[in-house]
Order: C-alpha cells, then structure tokens, then sequence
C-alpha cells in the first residue's frame, strides 16, 4: 500500500519535472520554429490558470508565438492577447519567479510596438540582473543566460555577469 501511495505522488511530480526540462530546452527554438511551437503548444493544452505559474506563463508565451505564425490578423490578435493575460496571470501569481520574468522580457522585447506590450523590459531586466546569482535550477539558469546573450536590451557589460 505505501508503494502505491508513493507512486500516485511521485510519479506526477516527475511527470511535471520532465515537462519542465523540454519547455525549457525547447522553447527557444519555439521562437523561431513553428512546428516546435506548436508541438509545445499541444503539450500545455490542459493547462488552466489554475495550474502551476510557471507552466501558465509558458503556455502564454507559446500563444504569443503562435500568434507570430498565424495568418489571419483576427486570430494573430486573438492568439496575443490570451497569450498576454495568461503570461501577466502567471507573474502575479508568482512576482518573484526568475523564469517566469524571463519569459516575460523576452516576449515583450519579441512583441511588435503596435501592440503596445513592452513595459516591464527595464523592470524585468533588473530583476534578472538582481537575482540571478540566487537561481540554484542549472536549467533555468542556462535558459536565462541563452536569452541575455541574444537580448538587444542587455548592454555587453550587464551580459558579463551571467
């Protein structure tokens, strides 16, 4: 019986850790490549607000990219705007999750001015800078450096310490 009490516990956590190592080593390639957006897209369909930030805030950004890959504007819009408010309910859900910042700052430097959704760049970079010494997760902080090495907004000095 404790074994399969442990398994019912066990098995989703890992479940959940697993689906983070993809996000996070794909996800930069989803930014470029369609088929792998879409392929992470499907993989967070079930996912509510009511699920962990980390993978709302994921599952936005993979909607912003989708819209980037759309056709028609009424659904590239569409596609933005869900993206946006779930990426926004992760952050309030979790204001200090470095990762979830992260995505943030690179969707809204990513974003079109016309959409008016970059305000939190200089907030959001800051907080990187401030807190990155403290991330023990290699996978975040590896997805962390990727994305300030390739960032416009992050000046070669600022770039040194990550």
């Amino acid at each position: 019986m404790r074994q399969l009490l442990f398994l019912l516990f066990v098995l989703p956590i890992f479940g959940t850790s697993q689906e983070m190592r993809v996000l996070r080593l794909e996800y930069p390639t989803a930014t470029i490549d369609m088929h792998t957006a879409e392929a992470l897209s499907k993989s967070l369909a079930d996912i509510s607000t009511k699920g962990e930030a980390t993978l709302v805030a994921y599952k936005g950004a993979l909607l912003t990219i989708k819209a980037k890959f759309t056709k028609p504007i009424k659904d590239k819009k569409a596609y933005f705007k869900e993206g946006v408010a779930l990426l926004e309910h992760a952050i309030t859900a979790e204001p200090k999750n470095i990762e979830i910042r992260c995505i943030r700052m690179g969707v809204q430097e990513n974003s079109p001015k016309a959409l008016k959704y970059k305000d939190n760049i200089e907030e959001d970079k800051k907080f990187l800078i401030d807190h990155y010494t403290k991330v023990k997760n290699q996978e975040v902080k590896e997805l962390i450096e990727g994305y300030v090495r390739q960032s416009a907004h992050f000046s070669a000095t600022e770039k040194q310490l990550f």
